[in-house]
């Protein structure tokens, strides 16, 4: 094996010899130039001629020439008009000469670069790489240097190294154009990464090397380094790993921890490489006492209560830092934008105990002079504005600030959301604060197909903008067509209908349902048109009340293959006797009725989200609560109401534990049952897995079809436990996870009961794809009967219970 360094060693020595030779060369061709000057008289100019240009100006030569019409031109002279013009980086040959007392300049103008190109690069970004070339002198309408190129060559070549490319090969092509200018191309053969064949860890003995190989995020590889490439080498990944193992060291209480050493060797055919850490552990030590030092304004106890670490713990320094940073924060939420805990350890070698002082150092007390937002191409101003909690003018607020940031993340329009703080040059007791983002597109256009478990083909098409003309306002078109159900929208969504942050959501829709089992009853449908505008109403920064209104009409057709429950409904709607409905002969219209009637939903909600994340939730309390009800003033008068409850805890850095329940139950008030077509329905993934969709609770028998037919019911019981953690070998990625599954739960004619419950267990596996959130799983039904229906692997795109 060949060591980085015994690789890197005759490469710097050739590189210093050819430094040295180019020296050389430049300081020959400089004293021969000089020595025609030599070789001439002192004389009077009279004139100066330039000769040899093409693309400098003559006025440029004359403005670094140190000698002017009427000057003595003599030796020194001359070699300073040399010197001059060669600093200037234009030319690569000067020479100057007597004509008669004319001074005349021949210079020879290095050529310009019209175009910098790659091609074979694909591991870079080019315009990143085109940045970095600019920092260093190297770009398009620059003159040429060869030694920039030479540089460039290097600097890419060692870009590539660092990210496990040892076998990419660069070479550069310089192709002359019109005009004295040249084209720059570099020709790139990355060839393949190279693969960790090795890693060993010396010096350990507290912890095992398997123990610490878990902490690094770099392996030999295992059945998923194809997805996580893990097994690919890169400097940064190896940086990064080195911190993990110090952390972890800090972390159980070795503060003498060190890493002495990292060699990366690689083998002769560049395809693996082999890395050794050694380390040194030392002792762990326990903290004696933790005291607060500095300035504290009478705040000592407050301050010293948030410190995790107490006396007689093992020292860790993760809970030193979470106490320096809720120090830091509370400060902050005072004013003081640049407070300072130092944390100063006293080893006591002979007890292995430390002492730890912190020295708190508050800093003056500012105020927010000014917000500028920048970042912004598309978005007003007012839209990020009115997301801050810190205001400009009022006193610094840490936490308001961090606040600020959530929410303006929380809006979707942006990739990245960044506020910094900058002190004013002359004052001590301001800041600014500089609001910078990214922005990422906001508008859609789809059109496709799909598949579902459910509904098999499924086709859709939309036109969606989320920030409309960058008012924040979000505006859709969506159809999407289904075996089951079928749907057209047209939406609106204004954040901030006033000023106070009331939302405002107004769709108009038109949905067609066909309940799964009934697929072979062609003309039995449900459709619901309407329209509802619904408004939230903030009354936390977390929390939200709603309130909103609709108007709908509601159509029902059946035949006599419709449940009879269903055909009742119908009839009663219609005005016959439902007690005649019962599929036989009796029945005067054999099933085949038709009815509509109008619904006034007035909806009120309440809902509170503090989870710390809306798409991999791993900590916090979601909950809701919503109240559905059909006002008098139309024919269908019931009222629905539903709770959820969504709980998050992380049992470990990648483990989670999830809990949901839900309760749903309605009920009429009015002369007409409930409406059928409000009932629940449960099964398959998102309620109880291992159950066809919607197959659970109440069913009665079709003779005609031989199957029994679920006919859902107005109340609902759900709970589920979820534990969630990484597929084996992928560390803390968290887009690709695994996750074991108990869940239970039933539809109802009257009140939910434990005693109906059904219940399931299995396994699954979670993946945020490019198409978004992806759940896949393979469940067991505990209970079932003679009339369930069994669909034991399920699929669904949508969040997480």
């Amino acid at each position: 094996m060949i060591s980085k360094e015994q690789k890197s060693a005759p490469l710097n020595t050739k590189n210093k010899l050819k430094n040295i030779v180019g020296i050389w060369v430049l300081l020959v061709c400089s004293l021969l130039t000089v020595s025609n000057v030599k070789a001439a008289e002192p004389f009077v100019v009279k004139d100066i001629r330039v000769e040899g240009l093409q693309r400098v100006e003559a006025g440029t030569i004359f403005s670094y020439l140190p000698v002017k019409v009427g000057d003595t031109f003599n030796d020194s002279k001359g070699s300073d008009a040399i010197r001059s013009l060669f600093n200037t980086g234009f030319f690569k040959d000067v020479q100057v000469r007597n004509d008669q007392n004319v001074l005349v300049v021949v210079v020879e103008e290095r050529p310009t670069i019209s175009k910098i190109d790659f091609t074979g690069m694909k591991e870079f970004d080019k315009e990143a790489i085109l940045k970095a070339l600019r920092a260093i002198g190297l770009s398009e309408a620059r003159y040429y240097d060869k030694s920039l190129v030479d540089r460039a060559e290097q600097e890419i070549k060692r870009q590539y190294v660092s990210k496990g490319f040892y076998d990419a090969e660069i070479v550069t092509t310089v192709t002359p154009g019109e005009r004295n200018q040249v084209s720059v191309f570099l020709n790139i053969e990355e060839g393949l990464v190279s693969k960790i064949a090795q890693i060993n860890i010396i010096g350990n003995k507290v912890f095992t090397e398997s123990r610490l190989k878990e902490e690094m995020q770099l392996s030999v590889g295992n059945w998923v380094s194809w997805y996580t490439k893990n097994n690919l080498y890169s400097k940064q990944k190896l940086t990064a790993d080195l911190e993990t193992l110090r952390s972890f060291y800090l972390n159980q209480g070795y503060l003498e921890f060190n890493i002495e050493s990292t060699q990366v060797s690689i083998s002769p055919d560049k395809k693996g490489v082999f890395l050794t850490i050694k380390i040194f552990e030392g002792e762990q030590y326990t903290v004696k006492n933790i005291k607060l030092g500095g300035e504290m304004y009478g705040k000592e106890s407050e301050l010293m209560a948030l410190i995790p670490l107490k006396a007689g713990d093992i020292y860790s320094a993760t809970k030193l830092n979470m106490g320096t940073k809720a120090i830091a924060d509370v400060l902050g939420s005072y004013g003081y934008a640049f407070a300072l805990i130092n944390p100063q350890p006293d080893l006591r070698k002979e007890d292995k105990t430390v002492d730890l002082l912190l020295v708190v150092d508050p800093g003056k007390r500012a105020y927010v002079r000014n917000i500028n937002v920048v970042g912004n191409a598309k978005t007003r101003d007012t839209v990020i504005r009115r997301e801050m909690r810190q205001f400009e003018s009022s006193w610094y607020d840490g936490e308001k600030i961090k606040l600020s940031k959530d929410r303006i993340n929380r809006l979707g329009y942006f990739t990245e959301v960044d506020v910094g703080t900058q002190e004013i040059p002359g004052s001590n007791d301001q800041v600014d604060l500089n609001v910078k983002v990214t922005e990422k597109p906001t508008g859609s256009f789809t059109l496709g197909a799909g598949f579902s478990s459910m509904e098999g083909l499924v086709l859709s098409a939309g036109i969606n903008q989320e920030n409309a003309f960058g008012t924040g306002t979000s505006v859709g078109f969506n159809i999407n067509t289904g075996s089951i159900n079928r749907t057209l929208v047209v939406s609106q969504f204004d954040p901030y209908f006033t000023d106070e942050g009331i939302s405002r959501y107004t769709d108009v829709y038109y949905r067609t349902s066909r309940p799964l089992y009934y697929l072979g009853d062609a003309d039995y449908t449900i459709v619901t048109a309407g329209t509802t505008t619904r408004l939230g109403i903030p009354y936390s920064e977390t929390g939200r009340v709603f309130v909103g209104l609709g108007v709908e009409n509601l159509s029902l057709n059946t035949t006599q293959n419709t449940p009879i429950q269903y055909q009742k409904y119908a009839a009663q709607l219609s005005g016959f006797d439902p007690s005649l409905v019962d599929g036989t002969a009796n029945d005067p219209h054999l099933g085949i009725y038709s009815a509509s009637s109008w619904n006034v939903p007035l909806t009120l909600g309440w809902s509170k989200d503090r989870r710390d994340s809306a798409l991999i939730p791993t900590s916090g309390l979601y909950q809701q609560v919503s109240l559905e009800l059909g006002l008098p003033v139309a024919e269908v008068r019931y009222y629905r109401a539903y709770y959820q409850s969504q709980f998050f805890y992380p049992v470990t850095k990648t483990n989670v534990l999830s809990l949901n329940g839900t309760l749903g139950y309605g009920a009429s008030y009015g002369v007409n049952p409930f409406p059928i077509t409000k009932n629940y329905y449960v099964g398959g993934i998102g309620s109880v897995r291992g159950f066809t969709p919607g197959s659970l609770g109440p069913q009665t028998y079709n003779q005609t079809l031989g199957i029994y037919q679920p006919i859902g019911g107005p109340s609902k019981m759900i709970g589920n436990i979820e534990y969630t953690f990484p597929v084996p070998g992928s560390g803390t990625d968290k887009t690709l996870r695994f996750f074991g599954f108990f869940d239970a739960g039933n539809v109802y004619d009257g009140m939910p009961n434990f005693s109906g419950l059904r219940y399931s267990y299995g396994l699954g596996i979670a993946w945020i794809s490019p198409l978004g959130p992806l759940k896949f799983s393979y469940a067991l039904p505990m209970n079932t009967t003679e009339v369930d229906h069994i669909q034991n692997f399920q699929f669904q795109i949508g969040t997480t219970f």
